[in-house]
């Protein structure tokens, strides 16, 4: 028998298996399990096997969902929804206290029935996965207690679909439901077919609080069943999942008018500066990559570390691997647990021959027998190699060095996602400064994995859009009262003159241009076509391309100026516009020159005042909201509203840092082309606005397919925003199709369209000392 000091020498625990047998026994009495349709379980039909991932046991028989089956979890929703809506807040934040306080008191029987599902140690579901799933509800409970004060203008979505992955069953039903229910929302619920289970012991929990029946409903299956929710009669979509399944739900969706939010993969880098304290970095690698066995799609799994420390860090990182402890999940002294299916390990494994391959060198992530793989990294790894692009989704990381600051952002940035990101070092100046110019939405700074309900979290580019957590993720499961029918003219087909002609008789004047990079120009192939009579430049292809790389060039000047330094220029956008006033007016009406007027000025109040937010949600840390600029917004501006149409658009859009590339009225442009004499006048830098006459509905699905486009703006509605939803499905930016009954009123201004011209970057940033008691672990 080993001595105590040998003990504590080697670190090797006995064995402390959490018992199961109340989880067990659960099991064995349900057998197997139907739909959680309107109240209440379906009789079990066409079932397929769960398996315990670490011991390939029999757990249970879940059913697999089928059209039918979402038709009639639909069909309850939406007949559940109105009342459940017209419900008081306070009555709704009953509910959501209720199923919080009934978690708690489940803590223990949620925690071992997520291990056993998903293969994770029984530390993480127990310690973070579980607590988290309460806190959400506890946080939505809190909203929807107050939404009818803080949300006074918005109003419930109706019926939501919501789409689960397998690395954290009931944190992600949690994350969606919980906001959904508070804002007054119906949910048809799809988990992920290999860890169903603590979903439908959350349907369970629903009739224990006496949730209405068909508020909340859940359907198992696999991705066809997830398909069918797509193609259901529901108003929102949320889907945390794969890159590639994401577009293919952007592509079914687009024209159909139904919100979208996407929370994809991710493939996070991880920086360590030269300055910074290698042992808390190397715990931080632990927390975030090899602890959940990398099965999380914020994990930091492209290591960078300074060349000056690399060496040592390295030392560092490999004692610690040493003392990680892989088996039994259910085992308390369990490190790393197993990977989540046999299909899972199997493509780790190809991704990492694929990467030795090559050229990459494996340390560690030894695969053992079943669905275990030690953890590991990829040291001498080319940035084009597949274990650097491909995101892995198990316990290997990779870890290239890096030089100076400027390479460190440059190799961070070089990835299609944009989800997350964890930055070391002991200088403040050098932590913030990462996480401004890296691309991301969610930035860690000296820690990794934080997460809570107040925190937004979402990513961009390939990782998606649209955010869960805190007030901004509310706004994803709310709407604005529907604008009135618009009488919008369609914008028709276009004649094209062709170039050389005079038009001489026919009252046609031939100096309108197009408007980009700050001068004026005339258009690729030098072709015109007739509308108010002029010859109005007949923007293509090449003209958007022009326009957006103009549009990218001017970013940096009008960052440089500041809220204040943009407010000064929109007020003097303002003050020449009302100077020509009745030039303006004689192109576009009185009313449209003063509606222009008054969106100046309403934008330029708030260019300086749309603030971030600093959040104390959790002790020791505090979590900055910070708005960020999309970037270059293409938009299509209403065919009707020749001014201010245009600038009710264009304006919110710069005034939150954005360049723009505008296609205007295609029937009345020339109060918009006109528009270049007062920008040059105004200080305006050269391509922050940047005008495209032609054909409106062309022009926005180019607009749409540009990959240097960031979000898109298309008034409109019918086959060309569908055809322009289409398009941006392939580079995933978000699409907004912005509505108004007259954009000549007050009510086509506001704080909404604010909303939509930044994204949020979550900045998590240490804060005093841990109150005792709480322990050091970055989760």
């Amino acid at each position: 028998m080993p001595s105590v000091s040998d003990i504590m020498e080697t670190m090797e625990y006995g064995p402390s298996v959490e018992d199961a047998k109340s989880v067990r026994n659960w099991l064995a009495e349900r057998g197997a399990f139907g739909h959680f349709i309107n109240g209440s379980f379906s009789k079990p039909v066409a079932t397929f096997a769960s398996h315990d991932p670490a011991s390939g046991d029999l757990l249970a028989a879940i059913s697999q969902g089928s059209e039918d089956d979402i038709t009639r979890a639909v069909k309850a929703a939406r007949k559940a929804q109105p009342a459940w809506a017209a419900m008081a807040g306070h009555d709704r934040a009953r509910f959501l206290y209720a199923i919080a306080r009934t978690i708690q008191k489940r803590e223990r029987f949620l925690s071992v029935l997520e291990t056993l599902d998903n293969g994770k140690p029984i530390r993480e579901s127990r310690d973070i996965d579980i607590p988290l799933v309460a806190r959400h509800f506890y946080h939505h409970a809190g909203w929807a207690e107050l939404a009818e004060t803080e949300f006074p203008d918005h109003r419930a979505l109706g019926v939501c679909g919501q789409i689960i992955p397998w690395n954290f069953p009931l944190l992600m039903l949690a994350w969606k439901v919980a906001p959904a229910l508070a804002a007054g929302n119906t949910v048809v619920l799809k988990p992920a077919e290999y860890t169903s289970l603590t979903a439908l012991a959350f349907a369970e929990i629903c009739q224990h609080v006496g949730l209405p029946a068909g508020v909340v409903n859940i359907v198992t299956g696999d991705g066809t069943t997830g398909a069918a929710l797509v193609r259901a009669k529901v108003d929102k979509i949320a889907f945390t999942g794969s890159t590639e399944v994401g577009r293919s739900i952007a592509l079914a969706l687009a024209g159909s008018g139904v919100k979208l939010t996407l929370e994809l993969g991710g493939k996070s880098p991880f920086v360590v500066m030269d300055d910074a304290d290698l042992d808390a970095a190397v715990e931080g690698v632990v927390d975030s990559i090899w602890f959940n066995q990398g099965q999380v799609c914020c994990a930091g799994s492209r290591i960078f570390v300074a060349e000056s420390v690399a060496a040592r860090f390295e030392d560092k990182l490999q004692a610690r691997m040493k003392t990680l402890r892989m088996g039994a999940p259910l085992d308390k002294s369990t490190d790393i647990g197993a990977i989540v299916h046999p299909l899972q390990k199997e493509r780790i494994e190809g991704i990492l021959r694929e990467s030795i391959a090559a050229g990459a060198e494996l340390v560690g992530g030894v695969s053992g027998e079943g669905c275990f793989i030690a953890p590991g990294y990829l040291r001498k790894i080319a940035p084009a190699n597949p274990g650097m692009s491909q995101e892995i989704f198990g316990p290997i990381a990779t870890l290239s060095t890096f030089r100076t600051p400027d390479e460190a952002a440059d190799l961070a940035n070089n990835t299609r996602y944009g989800l997350a990101a964890s930055i070391w070092s002991e200088s403040a100046t050098v932590a913030t400064d990462m996480a401004a110019r890296i691309k991301a939405g969610v930035v860690w700074v000296n820690c990794a994995n934080q997460f809570d309900a107040a925190a937004p979290f979402g990513g961009i580019r390939d990782s998606g859009y649209g955010r869960e957590g805190g007030r901004i993720g509310m706004l994803d499961y709310l709407a604005l009262p529907k604008a009135k029918a618009s009488h919008e003219p369609a914008a028709g087909r276009i004649a094209a003159v062709p170039d050389g002609a005079t038009g001489k008789g026919e009252g046609i004047d031939r100096t309108a241009k197009l408007y980009i990079g700050g001068a004026q120009k005339r258009p690729d192939g030098g072709a015109s076509y007739a509308a108010q009579g002029a010859l109005i430049p007949l923007g293509g292809r090449k003209d958007i391309r022009n326009a957006v790389e103009a549009a990218h060039a001017g970013r940096a000047k009008w960052a440089a100026l500041g809220p204040h330094g943009r407010a000064q220029v929109l007020y003097f956008i303002a003050e020449n516009l009302a100077l020509r006033r009745s030039e303006f007016a004689e192109l576009a009406g009185e009313a449209e020159v003063d509606a222009a007027i008054r969106r100046c000025f309403f934008y330029a109040g708030f260019s300086d005042k749309y603030q971030g937010d600093t959040i104390a949600a959790k002790p020791g840390y505090l979590i900055h909201v910070q708005p960020e600029p999309q970037g270059v917004i293409g938009i299509a501006a209403p065919n009707g509203s020749g001014l201010a149409g245009l600038m009710s658009l264009a304006l919110p859009a710069i005034a939150m840092g954005n360049t723009v590339v505008a296609i205007p009225s295609q029937d009345h442009p020339l109060a918009a082309l006109t528009l270049y004499q007062v920008f040059d006048t105004s200080d305006l830098p050269a391509g922050v606005v940047n005008l495209v006459t032609g054909p409106r509905e062309d022009l926005s699905v180019e607009l749409a397919r540009h990959d240097d486009v960031q979000a898109i703006w298309h008034h409109g509605h019918g086959a060309g925003l569908k055809a322009v939803e289409e398009a941006a499905s392939v580079t995933l930016k978000p699409v907004w199709s912005p509505l108004a009954s007259d954009w000549k009123a007050p009510a086509a201004q506001g704080r909404a369209y604010l909303d939509q011209a930044v994204r949020a970057k979550t900045v998590w940033l240490p804060y005093g000392a841990l109150p005792a008691g709480t322990g050091s672990s970055s989760y």
